[in-house]
Parts: structure tokens; C-alpha cells; sequence
């Protein structure tokens, strides 16, 4: 498109107005519009995601404190809570993959902001009731999965404003921005517990029974606390967001032509995240024990399970326009790319969201315990350890460096390439893994474990900036392989998959811990990591590689 043309495309400049043209490789047409509102979209979409993740990992740090207050569930029962949240929020990746295309991106994301609403209101009012019954709090950590889907329709968006230059540093200021949301929520969740922030508005506190922590260091048993804040702390910050987004964000015609009036769009949104649904339950009703479930299936049934039935009601449940919509896009995973660039993102972000998930967890068995033999030379973990590191104080380090490289990784690709970028923190990620096993296999034989706690922490920051840096080097590659049309859906898909960490690191980890041998895990990772590197150099990097390091 020559200059004079693009001087006249109609382009729009209200706020929250659909955008009719968009040309973001041609460069004229980029310096002069669209970099601005390309770069005012960004700006808008990381606060969101932030607060999607935010509200989508507090689970992980209320399951805690709920067992630090005495509420009365199992240690089992409780870690249900993480385990449900990881596995909706992936699931809602699955739909969110498309919504953009489908409603519009302005649409789309000021929808999925203001569910979170509903979550983390619903979480501060049931957290104030210990006497009520498991399933509410199951029930609130199913829809906080919200959170976890918007990362897919997050980048899948933002992926259309950017050429293809910019895309490894767009998607990965997006990404790795957003991301804080694991750190400021392990952060922020601690220390609003600890005032009465919201006065008589917030409800009375409950006293702790159990030490617990923050940043700062431990926080004693009978302290007064209001976990119900972990719920109504992002009320404050989701209100105004959900008005920016309406007001400051674009809905780009040429991606999204058959989005329709913002209602049509709305009832699109909530029909998809609400078939999205039916298979989580169902899949977490034959997987989790009783009471809960029927305990029929093994976790590596039932996320093929949750993964095929939600493509499966999305694609049987469309209708109209909508149901030609979701046919054209499914035509991704005739790609083999996708599934060669799924499971390089499984390497990078689901090895992020998983260790975030699990990192608390470790520190507290690993390190909380004394590790002695009984009489017959059986190794006893119940012992606690009054030199114990408090997880609170220390866990949110690990998602804190690993968000931090993200857009790192972005700009090194640019500048070197994704998937060389990506080979080098593979190969680092496969050392670093059998070095931490290996840390974890002394420190849990120890009746000191604590001193084995600085290398565990620092070889754990080696996975989460290597993590970090991948996620960044596997978007440019997405945005090289794939046209403009599948990018998008392409970034949700592989996204969806990869969250799927959030789930198996945890139960993985925890299930080698209670066997007594939890660096087979770690092993077990690296194995993982060493299958993709040659993978990465077959399809990019290698002699018959059909994109040479995209």
C-alpha cells in the first residue's frame, strides 16, 4: 500500500471506537497512527492481566492461611482450592484463545475484567465463614480461573497491534508485565491480611492458630487477620480498570468484522466462558478424591480429557456466524507448528506458572520439617523445624525475576532471534532442574534442611529467569510462523495448554515429596526440557528447518 493511500485510511481516533483499517507493517502508516494506539492498548492490557493473574493465583496463598487459621479441611481438602483454580483458569484459556476474533479485543477484554469482579467479591465474603461448607470455596476458586483465561485473549489481542518487528517486545512487556500479577498478589495478599483495611465494610478478623509470614518475616500465631481481603483487595483496582478499558481501548475491525453491537459481543463472551465450564467440573468431578469427586482418573487422563471436551463443546455448541468463526480458526491445529510451538511454551510458561504454584508448597514440606529416621531408619517429616525459611517471605522472589525477563527475552529475540534464544535457556533449564532435584533430595534427608535452603532458592531462580526469557523468545517465534489471522489464536492455544502447569507442577512435586524422593520430579523436568531442545533445533535451528530461527 503506497503512502498517499494510507494517509486515507479511516482510521477512527475516538476513544473506544473501532478501529476500520489497520496496516502495522506498512511504516507510514505506523509512525503516524498506529504506534499510538497500538502502545495505549499495551499500556492498558498489562493492569488488566496483572489483576486477571492476581485474582486467578490467590488461591495458592488463601489454601495457607486458611490452614494457618484453623479452618476446618483436611491439608488435602484445602490444596484442592490451588488445584481447581489451575485448572479452570486453564481450561477459560481455551475459549479465550478466540474471543477476540470473535467480539473484539476493546469488548473482550473489558468483559473479562469486570468478571473478576464476581470472583474476588464472592471470595471475601465466603472467606469470612469457616463454618460453611468446602464447595462454596471450590465454587470461588472455579470462577477466579477467570483470571487465568484472560492471558489468552490478553496476547491474542495485543498481537494485532504490533508488526512483526516489535512482537517478541510487545508480547513479552504484555506477558512479563502481567505476570506481576503472581508477585503482587503473593505480596499484597499477606500484607492486607494484616489490617483492617475495609473498617466495619470488611467484616471482623479471625486469630491465627498457626505462624505465618510476609516480605517482611513471620508473622505470629494469634495475630488478628482478615483473609477476607485477599478477596476484596483487588475490588479497589478492578472498578476503575474495567472503566479504562471501555474507554481507552480499540476494537480492531479488519481483525474482528463480525464482533457486532458490544451486547452480541458480551453474549458471546459469557456463552463461551460458560461452556468452558462444563467440562472443568466434569473432569475435576471424576479426578479429585472424595468428598469432593469419585477419584477415577490420574491427572495425565483427565487433562486430555478437559482439553478435547472443551474443544469439542465449542466447536458443537457454536452456532450462526459464530460457528463459521470457530471452524475458520480451528484450522490452527492442521499446523504442525502449533503443536511443535505448544510444547516449547509448555517449556517456558508452564514451567513458570507451575513452580509459582508450587514454590510455596516446597519450601513449607522441604524446609518446615525436620528430616530424622525413626528407630527402624525410616526417614520421620513431622518433626517442625524451628529454623524454617517462611514460604510467604520467600516464594514471591521466583515469579517476581521470572515475570522481570520476560520482557528481556522479548527484546533478545528481536535483536538474535526466538529460537535461539529459546535453545540456550532450554539447554540452562535442563542443568538447573537435575541441580535443584539434587539440593531437594539433601535437603529433605537433613535434620538441618535449612542449610541447603540459599542453593535451592537460587538454582530455582535460574529456572524462573530462564522461564521468563523463553516466554518472551517463543512469542517473536509465534508472531514469525504464523500470518496475522493465526497468530492470535495460535498464542491463546499454546497458552491454554501451557497453564495446564499451573496444575501438573504442584501435584507432581507434592506426590514426589510424599514418596519420600522429590528430585525425581525435577528429573522428571529435565528429561522434558532436553526432549524440546532437540526438538527446537529440528524444526528451527537444524538444517531441514522450515523457518530458520523465526
Amino acid at each position: 500500500m503506497n503512502t498517499s493511500n494510507v494517509e486515507r485510511l479511516p482510521v477512527d481516533r475516538e476513544r473506544g471506537a473501532d478501529v476500520q483499517s489497520w496496516e502495522p507493517e506498512d511504516a507510514a502508516f505506523w509512525e503516524r497512527e498506529g504506534k499510538r494506539i497500538a502502545y495505549k492498548n499495551l499500556w492498558i492490557s498489562i493492569p488488566a492481566l496483572l489483576c486477571g493473574f492476581a485474582v486467578w493465583g490467590m488461591w495458592g496463598i488463601i489454601a495457607v492461611q486458611m490452614l494457618n487459621l484453623g479452618f476446618p479441611f483436611s491439608q488435602a481438602e484445602l490444596f484442592t482450592l490451588t488445584a481447581i483454580a489451575g485448572i479452570s483458569g486453564a481450561t477459560m484459556r481455551i475459549p479465550s484463545s478466540f474471543l477476540v476474533r470473535l467480539a473484539g479485543g476493546r469488548n473482550t477484554i473489558f468483559l473479562t475484567t469486570a468478571m473478576l469482579l464476581s470472583p474476588a467479591i464472592g471470595s471475601g465474603i465466603a472467606l469470612q465463614h469457616p463454618e460453611w461448607p468446602l464447595w462454596v470455596f471450590q465454587l470461588m476458586a472455579l470462577w477466579s480461573g477467570v483470571g487465568g483465561g484472560n492471558f489468552a485473549s490478553s496476547m491474542s489481542n495485543i498481537s494485532t497491534f504490533f508488526p512483526r518487528r516489535l512482537q517478541g517486545t510487545a508480547l513479552g512487556l504484555n506477558a512479563g508485565l502481567g505476570n506481576f500479577g503472581v508477585t503482587t498478589m503473593q505480596i499484597v495478599i499477606p500484607l492486607v491480611m494484616t489490617v483492617g483495611v475495609f473498617g466495619v465494610t470488611g467484616g471482623e478478623p479471625m486469630t491465627l492458630v498457626k505462624d505465618s509470614g510476609w516480605i517482611l518475616g513471620k508473622i505470629d500465631a494469634g495475630t488478628p487477620t482478615w483473609i477476607q481481603n485477599a478477596g476484596f483487595a483487588w475490588v479497589v483496582s478492578l472498578v476503575p480498570l474495567a472503566f479504562v478499558c471501555w474507554f481507552g481501548m480499540n476494537n480492531l475491525k479488519t481483525v474482528s468484522p463480525d464482533a457486532g453491537h458490544p451486547l452480541a459481543a458480551f453474549a458471546k463472551i459469557a456463552y463461551l466462558y460458560t461452556l468452558a465450564f462444563i467440562p472443568s467440573i466434569t473432569m475435576l468431578y471424576l479426578y479429585l478424591p472424595a468428598p469432593t469427586g469419585l477419584g477415577l482418573i490420574n491427572m495425565w487422563v483427565a487433562i486430555p480429557l478437559d482439553i478435547i471436551g472443551a474443544l469439542l463443546v465449542m466447536r458443537l455448541a457454536a452456532f450462526g456466524p459464530m460457528k463459521e468463526n470457530v471452524a475458520r480458526q480451528f484450522a490452527i491445529f492442521s499446523n504442525k507448528h502449533t503443536w511443535s510451538m505448544t510444547a516449547l511454551y509448555v517449556v517456558t510458561f508452564g514451567s513458570f506458572i507451575g513452580f509459582s504454584m508450587a514454590l510455596p508448597l516446597a519450601i513449607t514440606v522441604i524446609f518446615g520439617f525436620q528430616h530424622v529416621p525413626d528407630a527402624a531408619g525410616v526417614m520421620s517429616h513431622a518433626l517442625k523445624n524451628p529454623n524454617a525459611p517462611s514460604a510467604l517471605t520467600y516464594a514471591w522472589i521466583g515469579p517476581f525475576v521470572g515475570a522481570a525477563a520476560r520482557p528481556i527475552g522479548g527484546w533478545m529475540s528481536d535483536k538474535l532471534g526466538g529460537s535461539i534464544v529459546t535453545q540456550w535457556i532450554t539447554a540452562a533449564m535442563v542443568a538447573a532442574s537435575v541441580a535443584v532435584g539434587y539440593v531437594m533430595m539433601l535437603a529433605y534427608k537433613s535434620t538441618t534442611p535449612e542449610q541447603y535452603f540459599m542453593p535451592f532458592m537460587l538454582l530455582f531462580m535460574v529456572l524462573f529467569i530462564a522461564s521468563g526469557i523463553g516466554n518472551g523468545s517463543t512469542f517473536r517465534s509465534i508472531g514469525f510462523i504464523f500470518n496475522r489471522e493465526q497468530a492470535g489464536p495460535v498464542l491463546g492455544w499454546t497458552s491454554a495448554v501451557a497453564a495446564y502447569g499451573a496444575f501438573i507442577a504442584p501435584v507432581l512435586i507434592g506426590s514426589q515429596i510424599k514418596a519420600g524422593a522429590p528430585e525425581i520430579a525435577f528429573y522428571g523436568f529435565a528429561v522434558f526440557y532436553f526432549l524440546s531442545l532437540l526438538l527446537n533445533w529440528w524444526f528451527y535451528l537444524g538444517p531441514k528447518a522450515e523457518f530458520k530461527n523465526p
